[in-house]
């Protein structure tokens, strides 16, 4: 019998074990920009992954066996630290090293959008183009953000010339780029703000020349291009453990929530549909991560046809809104659909809420920043819908975009699960404004 157990066991342990180092190695960044790793900081998060996962493992399945003497502890532990370090250490050195080579050797390249038109773009680009060892930006072209500045005739005779920065979106879209690095002149710096809350919905590798430091707010760090030192603006608002961890959290409470309250949607519907005609789920064209339109579910909460004069939010005391829907409204009960939103990722449990585009418009023309919220997935709710409420005008959205740039600077997954919190409370007090 104990044959077989320990059969089993080992046989359980040979599927397990790999898959816990990969999701592992997946927690901790290491599957993340591979093509923009560095071999020693590679090897720091190797060796600090390595450390944890081996005494998860020693406690959770080396204590199980028989232990002659401590001695026997302090072997196991060590040789399965350096098998385990020494063997994915040489394959992810091996694979990197491969990878930066073809990189300095422009085999592969990330295309680059240059900002800027005149002197310094002119030098950014000789000092990419004459690097012995490329790093890896495949400059394609150059905008140009000051008409009244021209653009230099020197310039446009080496690079194309891609139009307008107001056209950046459907440039980047159009070159497929992947970075742009911004070189204005010094007349131009009162546009850095305008470019950075422009670029902010955009999933881009945005890269500034130093001397433009002291005029940049947010979390940057220093890297360089060989011979072209530039600052990096960070993209990422989470790390990539963060990331795996949200979206994981994500999909294990909507999946659960889908279940479980499937009896109270049941009767929802079921009220929705004896006490108005229509139909009992209102589907919307909402703007999400990096500006792309997704499809928003919510239990109707109006009669329909109610926008049949174009898009209009709703007010307190809104004759459009259905008797029931008004209880859904305050409750927060109109939006347990979008747990199926959660569980397919184009939403998140806890995020900005989402916009239409007819509305986004107006509030960046008050605030350009709005933009920036788009850097991270919309949610259910979120620390302005906890704070503030619906809002029942383009005024109210602009105030309460504060709270969710505040979330954004802040996130967390504690802070996440305060705002879940905060929300529950608001459902089963009925308080929601």
């Amino acid at each position: 019998m104990a044959l077989a157990f320990d059969t089993k066991f080992f046989l359980v342990a040979l599927l397990a074990i790999p898959c816990f180092w990969i999701f592992l190695y997946l927690l901790s960044g290491l599957y993340a920009n591979v093509y923009r790793k560095s071999r020693i900081a590679e090897i720091k998060q190797l060796f600090i992954t390595c450390v944890i996962g081996v005494l998860i493992l020693f406690f959770t399945i080396l204590l199980k066996n028989v232990i002659i003497n401590y001695k026997t502890y302090y072997f196991s532990i060590s040789v399965l630290f350096c098998m385990q370090f020494v063997l994915t250490s040489l394959a992810h050195i091996f694979i990197t090293t491969k990878t930066n080579r073809k990189i300095h050797s422009r085999e592969i390249g990330f295309n680059t959008i240059l900002i800027g038109s005149n002197s310094r773009a002119i030098q950014l680009y000789d000092d990419l183009q004459s690097q012995y060892s490329s790093s890896g930006n495949n400059v394609v072209g150059f905008v140009h953000v000051d008409s009244g500045n021209g653009l230099s005739s020197e310039l446009n005779n080496r690079l194309k010339h891609l139009g307008e920065f107001e056209n950046i979106h459907s440039i980047i879209k159009q070159e497929n780029a992947e970075e742009v690095i911004i070189a204005i002149e010094s007349s131009e710096h009162k546009y850095i703000e305008t470019i950075l809350n422009k670029l902010s919905d955009t999933n881009m590798m945005i890269k500034v020349i130093p001397d433009m430091y002291d005029i940049l707010t947010g979390s940057v760090k220093l890297s360089s291009i060989n011979d072209a030192p530039l600052i990096i603006v960070s993209k990422d608002v989470l790390e990539p453990k963060q990331v795996i961890l949200k979206r994981t959290f994500d999909i294990v409470v909507s999946l659960c929530c889908l279940i479980l309250l499937s009896p109270v949607y049941l009767v929802i519907a079921l009220i929705i549909k004896l006490t108005s005609k229509g139909p009992v789920f209102y589907s919307q064209e909402r703007i999400g991560l990096h500006a792309r339109p997704f499809t928003i579910y919510k239990f109707r909460s109006m009669y329909q046809g109610a926008e049949k004069n174009g898009p209009a939010l709703a007010s307190k005391d809104d004759t459009r809104i259905t008797r029931v829907g008004k209880f859904l409204r305050k409750s927060r009960m109109d939006e347990l659909p979008q747990f199926f939103n959660v569980l397919i990722g184009t939403m998140s449990l806890v995020g900005p809420r989402p916009e239409r585009r007819f509305f986004i418009d107006q509030i960046i023309q008050r605030n350009p920043q709005y933009t920036y919220l788009h850097k991270i997935k919309p949610g259910i709710t979120s620390w302005g819908q906890v704070k503030y409420g619906y809002a029942e005008n383009v005024e109210q959205m602009v105030r309460r975009m504060k709270y969710d740039i505040l979330y954004i600077e802040n996130m967390s997954f504690l802070l996440d699960l305060r705002i879940i919190i905060y929300t529950v409370l608001i459902v089963f007090q009925g308080r929601g404004k």
